[in-house]
């Protein structure tokens, strides 16, 4: 009779995991206390990350996040690098917002560092970088007359040009550089920009085509400190979060998803993340992940429903492009480690 009601407490126990998995998520604390914000991430597989943040701080990890190898590039202390493109372990490109904005490329692990661009015009302010492949990538900067910044390399990273068709902006919308989310490029080539401020829209331009398209956003608005800070797309729905950075617990207009491509309408989530969100990430199937200064939260059903399962404050998550390793950065030179 023992043994049966031990079989039968194993299966309930392997079905309740199956059937309700954000219990077992966990955010696991890998670094922190190191002078600088970290906005940049990009983890390239299951061994190979790159961090990057202010004060000129750029991390690597070889390991899956257990070590860091830091370091504070020479000659750009003053740097706030707010978004990192890593290939592999020894190429990554780096982009400073402020003045001056700055692009620099390494392609020897970080040991030495190449100034690709350099900016001293106080208009100019870069948000975020993606790339669709190795060589062919974007970088969005907030409008100047009335148009975004828009800068694209074809030759990874080695030379940039302003685009001759950058999309165009509402007087008061912007862009966020709190994550390097607001600016997403698929592998086909369509780019995605998520904006804020007094208007929060999603501006697209599909691959080959040379008109940009525009879709209001049902997302917190109006304000300098509101507006659509990340957005991610998954198999089957995309997902942009936001919300007030100034009023961080505020939880209502913040995530936005949609769930058929054939439209551009986006809908508000019922019972969203819990308060502001500065980025988010898909994990697979209908899992989301995302993060800001109240906290992180988790869909597994395409942004229906949320739970919240950290109170951390981080301002950054992501995925591996080849593989499973998913790590998340903030402030304090905070990195940590997501698990299923």
């Amino acid at each position: 009779m023992k043994k049966v009601l031990f079989l039968i407490s194993g299966i309930f126990i392997c079905l309740t995991s199956l059937t309700n998995p954000a219990k077992a998520q966990t955010i696991t604390i890998l670094q922190q206390d190191k002078p600088t914000s970290i906005r940049g991430l990009s983890v390239v597989n299951d061994k190979t990350a790159w961090i990057s943040g202010s004060k000129g701080y750029i991390a690597k990890t070889a390991d899956g996040g257990k070590t860091w190898t830091w370091q504070q590039v020479k000659g750009y202390e003053k740097s706030d690098f707010r978004d990192i493109e890593a290939f592999s372990d020894q190429e990554a490109i780096i982009m400073s917002s402020g003045s001056p904005s700055y692009i620099l490329k390494t392609k020897d692990g970080g040991l030495t560092w190449q100034e690709k661009y350099q900016k001293t015009d106080t208009t100019y302010f870069l948000d975020a970088m993606d790339f669709a492949d190795r060589r062919h990538g974007y970088i969005l900067g907030d409008p100047i007359n009335n148009k975004f910044l828009l800068l694209e390399t074809k030759d990874g990273g080695e030379t940039w040009a302003e685009s001759t068709n950058p999309p165009e902006a509402l007087p008061g919308e912007a862009a966020f550089a709190a994550s390097g989310t607001c600016l997403r490029v698929l592998e086909s080539g369509t780019i995605y920009v998520a904006s804020g401020g007094k208007s929060s829209r999603l501006i697209s331009l599909s691959n080959g085509s040379s008109q940009w398209n525009y879709a209001n956003l049902p997302i917190s608005q109006g304000k300098s400190s509101e507006g659509a800070f990340s957005l991610s797309t998954g198999k089957n729905e995309s997902i942009i979060v936001g919300g007030d950075y100034a009023n961080d617990k505020k939880t209502d207009s913040v995530a936005a998803i949609q769930t058929s491509a054939n439209t551009a309408v986006f809908v508000l989530t019922k019972g969203g993340p819990q308060g502001f969100q500065s980025s988010v990430e898909y994990l697979g199937g209908h899992i989301f992940l995302s993060t800001g200064t109240p906290g992180s939260n988790i869909t597994t059903d395409g942004g229906q429903t949320w739970r919240q399962i950290d109170t951390t404050s981080f301002n950054v998550c992501r995925k591996a492009k080849h593989g499973k390793l998913v790590l998340l950065a903030g402030n304090g030179g905070k990195i940590a480690l997501f698990k299923m």
